[in-house]
Formats: C-alpha cells, structure tokens, sequence
C-alpha cells in the first residue's frame, strides 16, 4: 500500500512532525515504535529519531535531500553533528528559520519563501548545486507548509496561481497538482509526508483526498 494515515501524537499534522530527507526519515525519539514501523513500511525509507533545540517538530525546522539538509538555527552542536552523518547541513539564522516550512526541496530544485534573504538563496544553491528560486505559493510565504514535493510530482495549495504553478514545475522538474487534506485543509505540507514511494497523511484525511495524493505524487505506478 503505496499511502496510509497516522496521527503524531495525537495531532493529524503528520507534516510538521516528520521530515523526509534523502534516504531517511527523522522522527521524534519518543514516537512509539509501532508508529515508526508503520511509517518506514509505507515511506520505505530509514528511521532517524532527532530533535532539534529539543523540539520535535521535524517537519517545520529540518528540509533537505540526497545531497544536503537545512535546518532551524535553535539546532545544538549536538543536533548538528547527527545531522552531518546524512549530508551537509545548513543552518538558518535570524528570524526566517523554520527550515521546513519555508523551503519546498525534491532532488531537481529548492521552492524558497520570499522571505529568505538573497545571501541565503546564493547559499543554499552552492551547497545543493540545484536551481534555487523564490516564490510564494497561493500567495503565501510558507511553501514548504501549502506543498508538498517528490521526484514526481507536486501536491499543492488549491489557491496556487498560474505563474506559480509555472515555476513550480520549472524548478522541481514535475507538475504540479491541487489538492487537500485532513478534511479539506489546504495546507497539504503540514499534513502529508511523502518519499518516492508512499505517503503519510493525517487520520481526518477523507478517501478522495488520499485518492489525490497518490495521484498527485505520482505513488500509483
């Protein structure tokens, strides 16, 4: 089964509490491991239990793929050095630092919020060595929170405009597709988690939603 529903703690925003980054998954320590497995069989990626700053809200501070990770400057050298063993990392500093939230990353481009000062989109395209372009998505700051990308396709915000939609499948190298979750929420970053070959979305996630995410992310071949 390509996609499943799960809920983090008690929460639906599966999104904001996983982070997909190249060959693993980051999780909080403390998920029961009967969810962890659940999530590994479904993403068929490598479990990582992480905080960051002490928070485990991995989806919103951690983005990244095969090549390289960002992540929130609240991360300790000792978050850092755990996350060096799955690429190299990039910190955001100042007040634009929810990594997760503001950057929307496959392994062909980087969706970076407007909000991101030019210095750190020169950096992140030196570090990953793909196209990097800012853009909002239905007219909002939060890409990586109103999107959600893999190496085959877009689950995006149904508000997104033409010219964002352009970009979008300029930059990602896949078309996008609007979409929903956790009964009716546009904000499909902050409810879905996905690799190459499954999906996670909240548990209030409705059947033609779920329909739509596998259709959008390319997980019914």
């Amino acid at each position: 089964m390509p996609i499943d529903t799960a809920d983090i703690f008690g929460s639906d925003q599966v999104g904001i509490h996983i982070a997909v980054v190249g060959g693993v998954f980051f999780h909080p320590s403390e998920l029961p491991a009967k969810e962890v497995e659940l999530i590994q069989s479904i993403l068929q990626l490598e479990p990582a239990p992480q905080s960051v700053g002490g928070s485990y809200l991995l989806g919103a501070l951690i983005a990244g793929n095969s090549k390289a990770l960002v992540v929130a400057d609240i991360a300790t050298e000792h978050d850092i050095d755990q996350l060096t063993s799955f690429g190299d990392v990039v910190v955001m500093e100042g007040g634009v630092n929810t990594a997760g939230n503001l950057l929307l990353i496959n392994e062909q481009g980087i969706i970076a919020s407007p909000s991101i000062p030019d210095d750190g989109l020169e950096l992140l395209a030196d570090v990953f060595s793909i196209p990097v372009v800012a853009s909002s998505i239905a007219d909002h700051d939060v890409v990586g929170s109103v999107a959600i990308a893999n190496d085959k396709g877009i689950l995006v915000h149904p508000d997104i405009n033409q010219d964002e939609a352009i970009v979008l499948e300029e930059i990602l190298g896949v078309a996008p597709m609007v979409g929903t979750v956790s009964f009716g929420s546009p904000f499909v970053g902050s409810g879905v988690v996905a690799s190459n070959t499954g999906a996670i979305a909240g548990t209030s996630t409705t059947g033609p939603e779920l329909n739509r995410i596998e259709d959008a992310l390319g997980l019914l071949d």
